[in-house]
């Protein structure tokens, strides 16, 4: 008898190449469409995308369940997403939402319509090795999602299937294509169904309260007046509206800094680029996806998915943390994100970025060389990461 394996199904061409795959590999294939936020407008798809699942399903004669797990989300991802932005944090709710929706509530329910194992569209390669399961590196590394999966509880990798680990989006497009499925073309998802297309800082001022405050340099001059904390993150360049400042050089400027006290958002120009590096960070708790180390040791860091990887020193800390220590200045390094750790091709989990002890020092940091970015280097704009799932 084969194996049932449930397929989260989103409508989009990646989930609908796995399950075909897994068709193809002679599993007892299902799909599952969930919805996660259910407020009708013109900027959450998912209407459009169960559709799109339907029409998936159907193209593959397989059986398309549904479920809305709006609640779940609300309590345990968008609640902690409010609550990061309120405390002057810039949260990545895409990583809570693999960890407590798709590889938590939907994977049990997966379980409980009787299938052995769950399936999703991410770019991503699990395994298992002499310690336990473990999680790889997507072959195609410019989709690569284990930043966006280092969260996910251990024991869920048993009963994970990623069918794509080996392919490149063109190749998942081409086999879409070949197999008559009618989102072979459909373009990627570029946010998160709660937020969409819309402007980021229309949604947050719903639930967020704006509190506007001065914009300051490092010298304590003002410039102008910001909406307020939450809406600005680290590294911005776009929507601060101090160019042209009198006695200043006709340079962009960024944000440095945010005085909650203050409540004082501070910038600096870009000849200042250096007061947007740090050298260290300290992150909470490490969800391990490996055996937990306890003695400092080498590692490959991300501190932002579209960030290359850094080598850095690990320093657990006694509150299952971890103090990262990085040869060279790393630009804005944010607290709220996540700094995920890899060794080769192997990600080792990660965690959330809690503290950045140095970042706007009045000198660069003596312990790490002074690098300041090439004239044009970008710098991180906007709040959010997206997975692109």
């Amino acid at each position: 008898m084969s194996e049932r394996v449930i397929v989260g199904l989103s409508g989009g061409v990646d989930s609908a190449v796995a399950a075909l795959l897994l068709r193809e590999g002679g599993h007892d294939v299902q799909g599952l469409f969930m919805s996660n936020w259910e407020e009708d407008d013109a900027y959450c798809t998912s209407a459009q995308d169960y559709q799109d699942a339907r029409a998936v399903a159907r193209e593959l004669d397989i059986v398309l369940h549904r479920v809305s797990f709006a609640e779940q989300y609300r309590e345990q991802v968008f609640r902690a997403f409010l609550d990061d932005y309120r405390a002057g944090r810039t949260p990545n709710p895409d990583v809570l939402c693999n960890r407590q929706i798709k590889f938590g509530v939907c994977l049990r329910y997966a379980e409980r319509l009787g299938a052995r194992r769950f399936a999703t569209g991410h770019y991503a390669r699990c395994a298992q090795v002499p310690d336990g399961a473990a999680l790889y590196r997507a072959h195609d590394g410019a989709k690569d999602q284990s930043y966006f999966l280092h969260a996910i509880e251990r024991r869920c990798l048993e009963r994970v299937l990623f069918p794509l680990a080996e392919l490149t989006k063109a190749q998942v497009r081409e086999r879409a294509r070949l197999a008559g499925l009618p989102v072979f073309d459909k373009p990627d998802s570029t946010g998160i169904c709660f937020i969409g297309e819309r402007p980021f800082e229309q949604f947050l001022s719903r639930y967020v309260a704006m509190t506007p405050g001065a914009i300051e340099t490092v010298d304590g001059r003002r410039l102008g007046e910001h909406r307020g904390l939450p809406f600005y993150t680290l590294g911005q360049r776009a929507g601060l509206h101090v160019g042209g400042a009198r006695g200043f050089a006709a340079e962009p400027w960024y944000v440095i800094g945010k005085d909650a006290a203050r409540n004082v958002l501070r910038v600096a120009q870009r000849h200042e680029h250096w007061q947007l590096q740090a050298c260290s960070v300290r992150i909470g708790p490490i969800n391990w996806l490996a055996s937990a180390r306890e003695r400092p040791f080498e590692a490959d860091v991300k501190l932002r998915y579209r960030q290359a990887s850094q080598r850095a020193s690990v320093l657990p800390l006694t509150d299952g943390g971890a103090q990262l220590q990085f040869p060279e200045p790393q630009r804005a390094p944010t607290e709220g994100q996540y700094a995920v750790l890899y060794e080769g091709e192997r990600c080792l989990g990660g965690g959330v970025i809690t503290h950045v002890p140095d970042l706007g020092r009045a000198t660069p940091a003596p312990y790490c060389s002074p690098h300041i970015p090439a004239p044009h280097a970008p710098l991180p704009q906007g709040p959010l990461s997206h997975s692109g799932s």
